[in-house]
């Protein structure tokens, strides 16, 4: 038997899937050891999700090189923990595609190297009993709980075998995994101890979190933001992004941990949408034209994802936002968005936080002077949006990331040794040199 998750069915149907998810939940929740309010669902690894566009719209909108296109095989695809937990569920999305999706098979254990597994921490995945799930456009499903000891800070395996012929259609996926993932030939190896490779990739393909069962009261932070939060320019494999740096920090004070959740985005923005490649274009003799929805490429606006990326994680608790260079930057001459429509944005984020009862903290822009869309006017965008957050007490706390990379001899750009090469991103140690700019306190619930 398949299930079938469908958002666009009768209202009856509608009924009838939150009664079965209700039920579940309620008949794991024993089974899972939470009968004694002990323990709760929250958030150890998040994602966010963009559209990968089909193969002949990425054509038309001059988007380069084609990611993994996947037919019949299966993903095995590693994810890092922040938190550890004594249970365990994976949350599959199917957001941006334009038809059903179809699980043929789903497992999850602790990686070992590589492609590689360990038997002895794995368990198949089902959904609402069963091995096998269809997807429905614009849904996600939620794995049903597994015993399985999570640590934190650990390299888990998720396979998914895909069994459709997916080549030709939208996917949903996150471009930046600096992760190397695997593809295996056509065939279900779902829980194969050495994964058969055909290929490797770095992306997530209809991965949207991971929860596990923790203490109840763990704290969840939510790290908002664009290339930066992503760890653009880190090295791969490394796990040296600055949450992540921000995670091993956090366990390394010995207390219960709080999860942290990157949903960084590269390109993306505060206030508009993806802006497509024909802003970043501007200076080619051929550009090409933006593509044809917000939600590919750089995503949408971090106002339009704060909802679904931020607010739905299980058990968030604080919010760090990390936004706006590339508002700035893509703006390149333009007087806008000016400084006061930033301010306003970034007072949106925080308004709509507080309404949730969460705590929100503001990161200052670092500096990118010497990156392709410095601009004057951009300096000075920045220094203005960077001395509002100082001063003026909306944000609940500042974590100075500016003052923790640039030069204090030339302010408008990186120290060197923190920078990656091209003047925006920083390098692993930026990234870590980051984090030692954060309070530590500021999570304490």
């Amino acid at each position: 038997m398949t299930l079938r998750i469908s958002r666009q069915n009768h209202w009856f149907n509608q009924l009838w899937l939150a009664g079965w998810i209700s039920a579940s939940l309620f008949i794991a929740a024993p089974s899972a050891g939470t009968q004694n309010g002990a323990e709760s669902w929250v958030s150890t690894w998040a994602t966010a999700p963009v559209l990968l566009l089909p193969p002949d719209a990425r054509a038309t909108a001059g988007l380069g090189a084609e990611p993994v296109r996947i037919q019949g095989q299966t993903l095995r695809q590693i994810v890092h923990t922040s938190i550890g937990g004594s249970a365990l569920r994976v949350a599959l999305t199917n957001l941006f595609g334009n038809g059903p999706l179809e699980i043929g098979g789903a497992h999850v254990a602790r990686r070992r190297d590589g492609a590689s597994i360990g038997p002895e921490a794995a368990a198949v995945l089902h959904f609402n009993g069963q091995p096998s799930a269809i997807i429905a456009v614009g849904a996600t499903v939620l794995s049903d709980p597994v015993q399985l000891e999570v640590p934190v800070l650990t390299d888990l395996a998720v396979d998914l075998y895909l069994p459709g012929d997916l080549s030709t259609f939208s996917a949903t996926y996150h471009s930046a995994a600096l992760t190397t993932n695997y593809l295996s030939p056509v065939g279900n190896h779902v829980a194969t101890i050495q994964l058969p490779v055909d290929r490797t990739f770095q992306n997530w393909f209809y991965l949207s979190r991971v929860e596990v069962l923790a203490p109840s009261g763990t704290s969840v932070i939510v790290t908002l933001g664009n290339s930066i939060t992503d760890g653009t320019a880190s090295t791969p494999d490394t796990n040296s992004r600055w949450p992540d740096f921000l995670a091993r920090r956090l366990v390394a004070r010995g207390e219960t941990p709080p999860g942290v959740l990157n949903v960084g985005i590269a390109g993306n923005r505060v206030l508009n949408h993806n802006a497509g490649l024909g802003i970043l274009r501007r200076d080619s003799s051929a550009p090409a034209p933006p593509p044809p929805n917000p939600n590919t490429l750089f995503g949408p606006s971090a106002l339009s994802r704060l909802e679904r990326d931020v607010f739905e994680q299980p058990g968030v608790t604080h919010i760090v936002v990390l936004e706006s260079t590339n508002d700035i930057g893509m703006a390149f001459e333009s007087e806008s968005p000016t400084v006061e429509q930033l301010i306003a944005g970034h007072t949106q984020l925080v308004k709509r936080a507080h309404a949730r009862g969460l705590k929100i903290y503001g990161g200052t822009l670092a500096p990118f002077e010497g990156a392709f869309y410095f601009r004057d006017i951009g300096e000075v965008k920045r220094q203005a949006l960077n001395r509002w957050m100082r001063t003026s007490g909306v944000y609940d706390a500042v974590i100075d990331f500016d003052a923790a990379v640039n030069n204090p001899d030339q302010p408008s750009r990186f120290l060197e040794t923190y920078q990656s090469g091209d003047w925006l991103h920083p390098s692993d140690e930026g990234y870590r040199v980051m984090v030692e700019a954060i309070d530590l306190t500021l999570f304490d619930r």
